[in-house]
């Protein structure tokens, strides 16, 4: 009898499976039939032909979808839809289908699309993957409030300078020897928006901030794996094991400990000197205690400050690494830049954003490596806010699009090199700074980059500063050439763990 139940367990777990692929793919079928009779009013553009239950997915490369959804592009065009399981999305690529959808058509095109695994973490708070009037409340407050602490103004370029002088005795500490900087790199960032939402810096070497920047690194890491793209897909496998589970703990870990910092911020609050964003935050939450209907609550406290803190972390540390790495993969374009600063600001005095006026090669660079870093590749997902006209075609209310900023820093027709680094995109014949009109790293519309002032200010404050002090160069051994530049995959594309040298100049 044993035996008999032994044999029959894999025949009926078989069986079982076989069963459970049957219906769904059954159930897929009817999806897809009763979705294009409900919407056959609306005019989708064209796309590859969805499989039951798996949609298109079998024609993206999961670990660089932005690559495979540009590669369709040249036979679909520059808008077509992409089927991911049974949900269907709307492709914008190229940069005048993307310009035009999030500047010409902003309000159409300016919710934020539904992804699960934000959804589950975020519950619509905060302000980067939350839609409706909380969304525009937090983000008109933001913009206002960090205004008022200085954003793009002379008090938060004093802070930044403080930074970089932070930094660079970090980086003196190593001697010329070969070292890793992405948690050093965050932590000198961070600290710029810790002056702003928190109203404190901490040192290099607090456990407790280290701890807090290796969950950020470690969610960003596994938001780019293939189980979390099935997740989004297939929301319902949710049950099982896998890297969404992963993110909602480690989130989880993030709430606390912000929470922590939230609460002894309130501890200290003083109504006569507000130090802070946070600070400011608690005022607004006072003024509306009696408005039942406010968006001003905790909830909305600790994921605004989340977002805040974790955007203006990310984006400009992998920025500035990228940076790091290829001026040491290319030691030419880095000693042009050197000659540069030695003959505008010299070897003493720090940078000051003034300056960027008069250092055209500089700014070139600067721009060069966020196009060619292309942070955030696959953009983040946005949803129509009402049936929309757009280019020949009309998407209903709920349309989830997906605007690729591969696609438009990548562009054949807008860029000359477009995937190798070459400064030259952004320089005259006379060797004078030009603006680009496809450099969309920040996005644009009305989802565009709340941050972009002082990710600006960032970005050459810290990289003017690090090459005066330092020339950085490839470890022992190693040559320019072995350098690699294949990304690590994640939410953002950012350079691989490497050891590289800070030489003193």
């Amino acid at each position: 009898m044993l035996q008999f139940i032994m044999l029959a367990i894999p025949i009926l777990a078989s069986w079982f499976s076989l069963s459970i692929v049957i219906l769904l793919s059954f159930f897929s079928l009817c999806y897809f039939y009763f979705k294009s009779k409900s919407s056959k009013t609306y005019k989708f553009p064209p796309g590859p032909a969805p499989l039951p239950l798996i949609g298109n997915l079998h024609l993206l490369n999961m670990k660089n979808p932005d690559i495979s959804l540009t590669q369709l592009s040249e036979k679909y065009g520059t808008i077509y839809t992409f089927h991911m399981g049974t949900k269907k999305f709307v492709v914008l690529t190229g940069y005048d289908t993307v310009k035009d959808a999030l500047t010409n058509h902003a309000e159409e095109f300016g919710d934020r699309g539904h992804v699960p695994i934000f959804e589950k973490s975020f519950s619509n708070y905060g302000i980067i993957f939350s839609r409706g009037e909380s969304w525009k409340q937090m983000r008109r407050f933001a913009l206002s409030t960090l205004r008022d602490f200085g954003m793009g103004k002379k008090t938060i370029e004093h802070r930044i300078l403080e930074e970089t002088a932070a930094l660079i005795k970090v980086f003196e500490s190593f001697k010329g020897q070969p070292f890793e900087s992405t948690l050093i790199m965050n932590n000198a960032l961070a600290n710029i928006i810790c002056s702003v939402v928190f109203g404190q810096r901490f040192e290099y070497d607090d456990e407790k901030f280290i701890r807090l920047l290796k969950v950020i690194n470690e969610s960003i890491k596994l938001g780019g794996t293939t189980t979390l793209r099935l997740y989004n897909a297939f929301p319902f496998l949710g049950f099982l094991p896998g890297a969404h589970k992963k993110i909602i703990k480690l989130r989880e870990d993030l709430n606390r400990e912000v929470a922590k910092m939230l609460t002894e911020s309130k501890s200290t609050f003083n109504h006569s000197n507000l130090r802070s964003f946070a600070d400011a935050f608690i005022v607004r939450q006072e003024i509306e205690a009696k408005n039942e209907a406010t968006h001003f609550h905790d909830e909305n406290l600790l994921f605004t400050t989340q977002n805040l803190f974790g955007a203006g972390t990310e984006t400009t540390s992998t920025t500035l690494r990228w940076g790091i790495l290829l001026l040491a993969k290319y030691p030419d374009i880095q000693k042009k830049v050197q000659d540069e600063i030695d003959r505008i600001i010299g070897p003493v005095r720090p940078p000051a954003v003034e300056d960027r006026k008069n250092m055209p090669y500089c700014n070139a660079v600067i721009h060069e490596l966020q196009r060619f870093g292309n942070i955030v590749p696959m953009n983040l997902q946005h949803e129509t806010a009402m049936d929309t006209h757009f280019r020949g075609y009309f998407l209903p209310k709920g349309t989830q699009v997906i605007p690729l900023l591969t696609s438009v820093l990548r562009d054949k027709t807008q860029w000359k090199t477009p995937y190798l680094f070459n400064p030259s995109h952004f320089l005259n014949t006379e060797g004078q700074f030009i603006k680009h009109d496809a450099f969309m790293p920040f996005s644009a519309g009305r989802r565009a980059c709340i941050g972009e002032n002082l990710a600006r200010m960032e970005l050459f404050l810290f990289f003017v500063a690090l090459l005066q002090k330092f020339t950085f160069r490839p470890p022992p051994g190693v040559t320019e050439k072995d350098l690699d530049l294949e990304p690590r995959l994640g939410i953002t594309n950012s350079p691989k763990s490497l050891l590289l040298c800070a030489v003193p100049r």
